[in-house]
C-alpha cells in the first residue's frame, strides 16, 4: 500500500486543472519563442553594424599592421601597458590595440571614436626594439592621418605638454583630407620610446593644440620597465590642466618662436 504522502502528492496532482497545464505550456512556448526573436533582432543588427561601420575591429587591425611594416603581428594576450586617464571627451570610446614585432618592438595604440565615423583621435607609443624601419616617424604619421596616402605633411609648431616640447604637424596639400587635424611626435631617448599620433578635436588653431596637450597630458602609464617607469614618474610632475580654460591657457602661452602663426608686431617700425 502506499504511504500517506504519496497518496497526498498524487490527489495534489489529479486536484490541477488541464487548462492551468494548458496555459503553463502556452506560455513557456511563448517565452521562447520571443527570446528566439530578440536573439534574432540582435544578430540582425550586429550583421548591419559591422557591415556598415568601416571602423571594425578586423579593418583597423589589418590597415595597422599594414602600416606598421613586415614582422608586426596583433598581440592579443598582452595587457596594455598604458591609458587615457580622466580625459573628458562625450560620445567617444576609447580602444586599445597593441603590436609586437620579433625582434624585440612593441606598440601600444590608443585610439577615441565615436561607432561608425572617422578615429577622432590616436596616440601610439612605441618601445623601439632592434627591428629596422625605413619609414620615418613624420612618414609614418602621414600615413595614419591620411589613409589615402595621397596628402603631405609640414610642421605646425611646437606644443608644450608634461613630456616637454612637442613638435606638431599638419596635413598639407589640396588633396589633403577634410577636417582640421593636428600630428605630433615626441622621441624619449631614455626610454627607447617614440610618441606619435594626431587630434582632430578643436574649431581654431588653438583649440586644436590644447586637445593635443590635454591628449598627451592624460597618457599615463600602465606597467613598464623602470627607464618608462622613471621617464612618466619625471613628466607627471609637469603635467598640467584639462580644464575649460585650457585653450585660452595654450593660447596665451604661445609666443612667436612655438605659436603656428607668424608672430604679432606691436608698435611702428
Amino acid at each position: 500500500m502506499r504511504s500517506s504522502p504519496a497518496l497526498r502528492a498524487a490527489a495534489s496532482r489529479h486536484r490541477i486543472h488541464p487548462a492551468l497545464d494548458s496555459f503553463a505550456n502556452e506560455c513557456r512556448d511563448a517565452v521562447l519563442r520571443v527570446m528566439a526573436y530578440v536573439g534574432a533582432l540582435a544578430l540582425i543588427s550586429l550583421i548591419v553594424f559591422y557591415t556598415a561601420n568601416p571602423l571594425t575591429d578586423a579593418a583597423i587591425t589589418a590597415a595597422t599592421t599594414a602600416e606598421a611594416g613586415p614582422g608586426w603581428s596583433v598581440a592579443t594576450r598582452s595587457q596594455p601597458a598604458y591609458a587615457l586617464s580622466q580625459l573628458d571627451w562625450p560620445g567617444k570610446t576609447e580602444t586599445t590595440e597593441i603590436l609586437r614585432h620579433p625582434d624585440g618592438g612593441r606598440k601600444d595604440i590608443l585610439r577615441l571614436a565615436t561607432p561608425g565615423e572617422p578615429v577622432a583621435a590616436e596616440i601610439e607609443i612605441y618601445r623601439v626594439g632592434s627591428e629596422t624601419s625605413r619609414a620615418t616617424a613624420e612618414a609614418a604619421l602621414a600615413a595614419r592621418m591620411d589613409p589615402s596616402g595621397t596628402a603631405t605633411i609640414e610642421t605646425a609648431g611646437v606644443i608644450d605638454t608634461k613630456f616637454g616640447p612637442v613638435p606638431l604637424f599638419s596635413l598639407a596639400g589640396s588633396d589633403r583630407p577634410s577636417g582640421s587635424c593636428l600630428g605630433f611626435v615626441k622621441t624619449i631617448d631614455a626610454a627607447s620610446l617614440r610618441i606619435s599620433g594626431f587630434s582632430c578635436r578643436g574649431d581654431t588653431a588653438p583649440q586644436r593644440r590644447a586637445a593635443v596637450a590635454c591628449l598627451l597630458d592624460r597618457l599615463v602609464l600602465l606597467s613598464g620597465d623602470a627607464a618608462t617607469a622613471a621617464a612618466f614618474a619625471e613628466a607627471e610632475l609637469r603635467r598640467g590642466s584639462c580644464g575649460p580654460n585650457q585653450s585660452a591657457a595654450s593660447a596665451a602661452s604661445a609666443d612667436w618662436l612655438t605659436g603656428p602663426q607668424d608672430p604679432s608686431l606691436r608698435g611702428r617700425l
